[in-house]
């Protein structure tokens, strides 16, 4: 016999109106002290690295690799599981991710990617698609603010992210990008210079990025709630 599957749909209504109440006023909260988009991340915490490489001693050998470099650039990381380490405000980044989880890509060779550094930045909304078209790797998240680029070195993600903000300003095309990347990401691993990969050459913005887009769920609210009193009258049996 299966196990019951549970969703949203099981959820009853009272539980549901206390969940939105609870974020709505969280969001009143943030809005007053002015906190939109700071991290609560436990940043004062550091792991200690034995703990870390009893984390990581079963991980892929790529990921793993790629956890003690970063421990040896930055230190150890103020969070981990046996999934995930993450590394707050580590030299140019709000965030570096490193997971055991690998996800195969092949621009602009063939390789997995694991590691994944996030930067406050505001992308136009009128950019995204050109930056899906150049990598979909990059990672935007508008809410948040924070643009990411997700490969299998930081070396990687620097190029990503310097070409990215070339695409946002307009001083490069998607295809003169994904070139460029090819050229630097090879200049790197043969040693020669590659000033994209070595460090960002712009300067992040370190927050004021979010974007809380638009309320609009009152007018709808009172329409379902006109329903919802029509259910009832009729008899219909409430969740």
């Amino acid at each position: 016999m299966g196990t019951k599957q549970t969703g949203p749909g099981d959820i009853s209504t009272g539980t549901r109106i206390k969940h939105i109440g609870t974020a709505m006023v969280s969001n009143l909260v943030h809005r007053v002290t002015g906190e939109e988009g700071r991290d609560r991340n436990g940043a004062a915490y550091v792991l200690e690295q034995s703990d870390v490489e009893a984390l990581i001693e079963n991980w892929p050998a790529a990921p793993r690799e790629a956890a003690r470099q970063t421990m040896r650039q930055y230190g150890p990381p103020n969070l981990g599981d046996p999934v995930r380490l993450t590394w707050y405000r580590n030299g140019p980044w709000k965030r570096t991710e490193i997971t055991a989880d690998e996800i195969a890509h092949n621009f602009p060779a063939p390789h997995t990617d694991f590691i994944t550094n996030w930067i406050d930045y505001d992308v136009p909304i009128e950019k995204f698609s050109e930056l899906a078209r150049y990598d979909g790797s990059c990672l935007l998240d508008r809410t948040a603010g924070e643009a990411g680029a997700r490969c299998d070195s930081e070396a990687a993600n620097m190029i990503t992210l310097n070409l990215m903000h070339e695409i946002v300003t307009s001083k490069r095309t998607v295809d003169e990008a994904r070139e460029k990347y090819a050229e630097q990401i090879s200049a790197y691993m043969l040693g020669r210079e590659a000033k994209y990969a070595e460090r960002l050459l712009f300067e992040p913005p370190r927050g004021d990025t979010v974007d809380l887009d638009e309320a609009m769920i009152s007018s709808a609210m009172a329409e379902q709630m006109g329903r919802k009193a029509a259910d009832v009258a009729s008899g219909e049996q409430e969740r």
